[in-house]
């Protein structure tokens, strides 16, 4: 069942949207998931005469396609609580204005429905990206946190993207939300009050990201089959599990790459993830969208990396069978 992959430009954003496109076609990829960062795309820009267009040519100049694009960084700030200074450095000069905690939010949803919008133009049906969550500093439960609380939370949510996935459903795109900590939906039964908080409405579904999963402790393959109608789109990163009694997955403050970590991203094929069923298990549900190459890993060069996790994955997307195995047995006489 081949699927077409695509490398996602965030992890890139350092380089010109021109020079991603080069190396990701030298290396044998499908195309782009492209981010709303750096100058690969500007949500603002998707009506400017010739903006999209141009962006197209380039796709177009090196063989490449587009099925999705990406907003992480601006759909962190619609529902966080409390903004600050982490936000000013992954928002732009745009949306953060004079940095009152309000005005970023509404910024930020306007820059998502622009999403929207720029996707449309693009002929993309697929935005990824993250949701933010007011309740997330909750995360440990202490000191205690009344269920009040928790409950505005999700209300908090479904106020401030309900409006922006009204013009998704304007557009005929969808939102795939990477489910990871930090957000809204970051693991199973968040993912499933998440779902319910906007009543399962249909431009909303997820992002599979397996390197988040593995952390927590989340089955990577049983998500799928039982958000089967819900995965949208598909990111592909690894995580290397290393917890030794003194490495615990709260990551102890340590910084990417620290061998004290209890994990770390890593590149596709070198971590924990289980890749082939993972693989078999999309293409139970019926999922022919890209795979997208996420490429983490701070003990490994990206120029090589990147290439690498092509090959590594491509191995796993085989076709399934067209009969059913032991078809030739009622064959015989």
């Amino acid at each position: 069942m081949p699927r077409p992959y695509t490398l996602f430009t965030g992890q890139w954003a350092d380089l010109p949207f021109e020079e991603v496109a080069r190396l990701a076609a030298s290396w044998g990829y499908d195309g782009l998931e492209i981010a709303v960062s750096g100058d690969h795309l500007d949500a603002w820009r998707w009506d400017e005469p010739g903006y999209v267009e141009s962006k197209l040519a380039v796709l177009e100049k090196h063989g490449l396609k587009v099925w999705a694009i990406s907003n992480h960084l601006k759909g962190q700030a619609v529902c966080d609580d409390p903004i600050d200074f982490r936000h000013q450095a992954i928002v732009g000069p745009r949306v953060w204005g004079d940095g009152d905690p309000e005005g970023v939010r509404q910024r930020a949803a306007e820059e998502l429905q622009h999403t929207a919008r720029l996707a449309k133009a693009l002929g993309v049906k697929t935005v990824v990206g993250f949701t933010g969550s007011s309740i997330w500093p909750y995360v440990a439960m202490f000191p205690p946190v009344p269920d009040s609380v928790i409950d505005a939370g999700y209300q908090d949510f479904a106020d401030r993207w309900n409006p922006i996935l009204d013009v998704f459903d304007e557009c005929g795109v969808r939102f795939a939300h990477e489910v990871h900590p930090s957000e809204i939906a970051y693991d199973y039964w968040t993912t499933v009050r998440t779902l319910e908080a906007i009543g399962h409405r249909e431009a909303f579904g997820l992002n599979w990201d397996p390197s988040h999963f593995m952390w927590q402790g989340i089955d990577p393959v049983s998500f799928i089959w039982d958000f089967k109608d819900r995965i949208y789109h598909v990111d592909c990163k690894d995580t290397k599990l290393r917890m030794t009694g003194r490495n615990t997955v709260m990551g102890s403050h340590l910084p990417w790459g620290d061998p004290r970590r209890g994990w770390d991203f890593v590149s596709a094929g070198r971590g924990d993830v289980p890749w082939e069923s993972a693989f078999r298990a999309l293409t139970a549900i019926g999922y022919d969208g890209p795979i997208s190459i996420e490429w983490e890993d701070a003990g490994m060069d990206r120029l090589e990396g990147a290439p690498e996790a092509l090959a590594t994955l491509r191995k796993y997307d085989f076709s399934p069978s067209a009969q059913s195995f032991d078809a030739a047995f009622s064959n015989q006489s």
